[in-house]
């Protein structure tokens, strides 16, 4: 186990049910056991979507080999692993931040300046994104961090005003919309609320993605 600026990361040499393959985890098809294959946007179907459960998404191993800052990559993978489902409320899981405490509205906003896009732990123990809007707020919704096309964690690019996977190139909107492949689709969505102790709840997205205007691909 190595450390980087405070977070546990993962050897080079340890694997959890997945492929390295040119120093960057690939994620599996769950029940195949065969890596996730390239999909393009207009032919992709529910059973090709890489499963969200069984991959681990904090790809650390890119710092040194991909062609971006080193801070900015850092900013977005240099994350931890907690153990998943900690922290439930009613069907949703209060968010944890990078020293596994509850993320607090308050708290939060006050170091999270209008625009912020910064990750949080969510469902499943997923990277997700927590939003501010331009009004101090909490967005509504949240964004999973883990890119579509083969499961790296997506940095944040504020100059750029979108989400840029440093792995092959795949582009979101700030909404997490897909907007430049080999990505197949868009980020996935959880509700983003805020309980009666101030707390951060993320919930299950499961209505249709105003993204799209289509029914969520991640149900």
């Amino acid at each position: 186990m190595a450390f980087v600026s405070g977070f546990s990361v993962v050897g080079s040499g340890r694997r959890y049910g997945e492929e390295l393959v040119c120093g960057v985890r690939r994620a599996k098809v769950a029940g195949r056991g065969t890596p996730v294959r390239m999909m393009a946007a207009s032919a992709a179907s529910a059973d090709e979507v890489p499963d969200m459960n069984k991959r681990i998404t904090m790809n650390l191993l890119l710092a040194g080999t991909v062609g971006v800052p080193a801070t900015s990559i850092l900013a977005a993978y240099a994350y931890f692993f907690l153990p998943k489902g900690a922290g439930s409320v009613g069907g949703g899981l209060v968010a944890k931040d990078a020293l596994g405490k509850d993320v607090k509205k308050a708290q939060w906003l006050e170091t999270h300046p209008p625009g912020t896009r910064k990750l949080v732990e969510g469902l499943k123990g997923d990277a997700y994104y927590l939003i501010t809007t331009e009004d101090n707020d909490i967005e509504y919704y949240a964004l999973n961090a883990v890119c579509t096309h083969l499961g790296c964690v997506v940095p944040w690019n504020a100059a750029q005003n979108k989400f840029m996977c440093p792995c092959h190139g795949s582009q979101y909107d700030k909404t997490g919309k897909v907007i430049r492949g080999p990505a197949p689709l868009s980020l996935a969505l959880a509700h983003a609320e805020v309980d009666t102790s101030d707390n951060v709840i993320l919930k299950p997205w499961t209505e249709e993605d105003f993204r799209t205007n289509s029914a969520p691909w991640w149900k």
